[in-house]
């Protein structure tokens, strides 16, 4: 399905982004990962290489908008060109009501998860048009669409990067390029994990979903690779969420 395509996966260290990574492996495609932890990054590579993948393993912070686009320069220099892009990196951020959220936690959340999205696009977007061509999957939340009490940053950062998809999926729709955004629901991550501190509030989350569980990562990367490939050339500006009717209710 994406036999030699070039990829990108931002946050592929771990959770969704490693997900994500290798399934665009195992679809034949050549994948750069690269995440702020290289270690966590180096094992994500040596997992697609073992399953007979190619990868490069690069260390960047998509909060430096000079890495992002160092990350394009050498995934250019390695491989010659772009076709693929998937942004997940991302944090969570503390929890916390609205008048008491501070500036500090407010500004890390928002440059992670939607500077980090509009510095990366820059960078992929530019080199996708010398191609004429490209895929870029942003991955935005249900709480892109809807609100959480005790989250402002995260939910206005997430309802910033389908605003900030839809854009740029109509300023580059003729030159070839999709853009496209993925709402993931409560999925079984590490920073998942970390939300779940008693049983009540994991009984709550199962039942804010329809199918009565979470969901896992590999369902979130399937859709990914799907929105990456050509099966999805006529989808574009589009909001896709993996929820289990978590949106539904």
């Amino acid at each position: 399905m994406l036999k030699s395509k070039i990829a990108i996966v931002t946050g592929s260290s771990s959770g969704i982004g490693r997900s994500i990574a290798l399934v665009f492996a195992r679809e034949r495609a050549k994948v750069v990962v690269c995440g702020l932890d290289f270690k966590l990054a180096k094992e994500t590579g040596d997992l697609i290489k073992a399953q007979g993948g190619e990868a490069l393993v690069v260390q960047s912070d998509v909060c430096d908008p000079t890495a992002c686009q160092n990350l394009v320069k050498t995934t250019i220099e390695h491989y010659g060109r772009l076709d693929i892009a998937c942004n997940c990196a991302g944090i969570g951020g503390p929890l916390a009501l609205t008048a008491d959220y501070s500036l500090e936690a407010w500004d890390k959340v928002i440059k992670t998860n939607l500077s980090g999205v509009f510095y990366g696009m820059q960078a992929q977007i530019a080199a996708m048009l010398a191609n004429g061509s490209g895929s870029i999957i942003n991955i935005a939340s249900v709480l892109g669409i809807v609100g959480a009490a005790r989250s402002p940053a995260y939910v206005a950062a997430k309802h910033g990067v389908i605003g900030l998809t839809q854009t740029a999926a109509w300023e580059y729709g003729t030159s070839g390029l999709r853009i496209n955004c993925v709402g993931p629901g409560y999925i079984e991550t590490a920073l998942e994990k970390a939300m779940i501190v008693s049983k009540d509030i994991h009984e709550k989350l199962i039942g804010a979903h329809a199918l009565g569980r979470l969901g896992k990562v590999i369902e979130v990367a399937e859709l990914v690779a799907w929105l990456a490939s050509d099966k999805a050339s006529f989808v574009t500006g589009a909001f896709y969420a993996v929820d289990g009717g978590y949106l539904a209710k």
